[in-house]
């Protein structure tokens, strides 16, 4: 894991880290406090992955094509 701030991450760097989280908490070996602690950094990194997936999303559903369906470019998207 890193010290990386969970607002700086990539979506592939919040979901590799995720995945650790998830493995470690899952093995059960970890102190109640550290348990709580990882919980929590999980859940950052959870809703980090989420909010990037829409960023994506909405920029895929921004893209406008043309009378064949080739893309022509992206239309702007309320909030970005």
């Amino acid at each position: 894991m890193t010290n990386t701030p969970v607002a700086e991450m990539s979506f592939e760097q919040a979901m590799s880290e995720l995945e650790q989280v998830v493995s470690k908490l899952e093995r059960g070996d970890v102190a109640l406090e550290d348990s709580i602690k990882l919980y929590e950094r999980g859940a950052e990194l959870k809703k980090r992955c989420e909010d990037k997936l829409k960023e994506a999303e909405e920029k895929v559903a921004a893209i406008t094509l043309d009378a064949q369906g080739t893309p022509t470019g992206t239309t702007p998207v309320e909030g970005m």
